[in-house]
């Protein structure tokens, strides 16, 4: 069904892939997957080997690495469990990951980019179908009704498709596909430093200060890395010096006051300033837009790689569809609104946490205060107190792709730390299986028909057996695609939140799209023909 040999299952141009970090190394992996050749394009000479950068990675965006050969990312990063929040020097609130199925991944690593990127870069190695070239700078981009043209530095190349994976600085090209980057920058600025230490019973936890007697009316995070590496964030005013601080012994004085008297190592250090901004557009035409190029958000709850990857398996799955023939080009349309919705959400999580940390006026300021004052005697007022979001994969509950059930509204945005109930939109749990291996990796190869216990009844109730639900799908599509039983994976019910006598039917990307509980071959045959673009649709389309 899908390309793991590296076998060209599409016989055409390639897709470009704009843009060789995380997002654009998932992107290329992915439509070879699924047996679509790449051209994977870069400005830069080689792989920059800086800093820890984004170095949070949720267990979806591990789901999805793994899916490509990327296990190493899941086993090498240092798996915590617990976010403790302070105010001063006191111990506000804190929380820890909710697993609502068994899967073997962990909740969250802690990884550098540097060696995220290292590891996809392995994986690119040995994909055949993706032909990877450094100093390609693009600066146009053309289209019509057959392809995209890029133009660089060598000359033009002519490709079927193009994802723009080329960070925030890709303001040329997205002006060109008449794109708009609005949003705003915040003017405290944070220093970063990367340090390697001791810090015993800090191994697992993040922790996040608020107003600490070491960063006073400001913040501190602190997040653990492998090898005795901690990541330390300090917001610090808008005047910063840092090689000031670094010569007069100002940044040791602030390293000392959270390690102590221990020795450290400082392995890198940047300030940076942060941007909440979101593209209008995500899709034009053949050229769909990724991660930085379409959104930046301020780092505080890792929403800025947890969104991007999950922006590439999206595109790849629709853009592998598509040039198949399994589904209409209408599709692709989807994948903007599916992820610019997603973009908003998080660029409104985002930017909640950043007006509680950097207040714009006094009256702000005065509100905070008294609010995390209040909150160390009344654990009610817990819950106002912002320190970040943690990322969590987006429900798709509004899409046109995915069939809503009565029976299981969503909740909306559901407690800091947790998953909404499984359902339509939502992503279904994991778990492993029998026979080894885990529910999600189930899903990576097509649609899948998940089926619960008592669904043999209902089915037969319509007149129709079993394999015949794999006989209707094939009629609605020619999508690879596949009917299990949760028995026969040796699972319940519960696991996914299914009753009996419900059939599930999964997106390649691991979303629910439906729950049928009327299994004639018309109401299977209509839900298929949704997931793949061909129910509700924008008027304009």
């Amino acid at each position: 069904m899908t390309a793991r040999s590296g076998t060209a299952l599409f016989d055409g141009p390639p897709i470009a892939v704009i843009g060789n970090g995380p997002v654009g190394q998932t992107t290329a992996l992915l439509l070879a997957r699924w047996g679509i050749p790449v051209l994977l394009l870069d400005q830069r000479p080689a792989r920059d080997v800086v800093g820890s950068k984004s170095i949070c990675q949720q267990r979806d965006v591990l789901d999805i690495w793994a899916s490509v050969g990327a296990e190493r990312i899941a086993r090498e990063g240092l798996a915590w469990t617990t976010a403790r929040t302070f105010y001063r020097d006191r111990e506000l609130f804190s929380w820890s990951f909710v697993d609502p199925g068994r899967s073997a991944l962990p909740a969250c690593v802690n990884i550098s980019q540097s060696r995220t990127e290292a590891i996809l870069d392995d994986c690119i190695a040995a994909q055949p179908l993706i032909d990877l070239r450094w100093g390609h700078e693009v600066t146009g981009i053309s289209q019509d009704d057959t392809g995209v043209t890029l133009t660089s530095d060598t000359g033009t190349l002519q490709v079927v498709y193009a994802v723009l994976c080329a960070g925030a600085r890709a303001e040329t090209l997205r002006q060109q596909l008449g794109v708009t980057f609005e949003g705003e920058s915040f003017d405290d600025r944070f220093l970063i430093c990367d340090i390697r230490a001791d810090l015993p019973g800090w191994e697992n936890e993040r922790r996040f200060y608020f107003d600490p007697v070491w960063n006073p009316d400001r913040q501190v995070l602190i997040h653990p890395c492998p090898d005795s590496t901690y990541r330390i964030d300090w917001q610090v005013p808008e005047d910063f010096d840092a090689e000031a601080e670094r010569a007069d012994g100002r940044l040791d004085a602030r390293i000392r006051q959270i390690v102590g008297d221990r020795p450290y190592e400082i392995v890198w250090q940047s300030v940076y300033r942060f941007q909440s901004r979101c593209a209008d557009r995500m899709r034009v035409g053949r050229v769909l837009l990724a991660g930085d190029c379409a959104h930046l958000y301020a780092p505080f709850g890792a929403r800025g790689l947890n969104s991007g990857v999950p922006d590439a398996e999206n595109a790849a799955w629709k853009l592998a569809f598509v040039l198949h023939g399994w589904a209409p080009v209408e599709l692709l349309e989807t994948y903007h609104l599916e992820r610019h919705a997603a973009a908003l959400e998080n660029l409104d999580v985002t930017s909640a946490t950043m007006r509680f940390l950097v207040p714009p006026d006094a009256a702000h300021w005065s509100r905070r205060r008294a609010l995390l004052d209040a909150a160390l005697a009344d654990p009610a007022k817990v819950a106002d107190v912002d320190s970040g979001r943690f990322a969590e994969p987006f429900w798709y509950v509004d899409s046109p792709l995915t069939t809503a059930d009565a029976t299981r509204p969503f909740g909306g945005r559901p407690p800091r730390g947790q998953l909404p109930p499984p359902g339509p939109g939502i992503v279904v749990p994991d778990a492993p299986v029998t026979g080894g291996g885990r529910l999600r990796e189930l899903v990576r190869d097509g649609l899948l028909l998940l089926t619960t216990d008592g669904t043999q009844t209902a089915v037969s109730a319509e007149g129709v057996d079993a394999a015949g639900l794999a006989a209707t799908i094939a009629a609605a599509t020619c999508a690879p695609h596949r009917v299990v039983s949760l028995t026969d994976l040796g699972l319940d019910n519960t696991v996914v939140g299914a009753r009996p006598g419900e059939a599930w039917l999964i997106r390649p990307d691991g979303h629910v799209s439906a729950v049928l509980t009327d299994l004639s071959p018309e109401s299977v045959r209509t839900a298929v023909r949704r997931t793949l673009s061909a129910g509700r649709m924008p008027a304009e389309l």
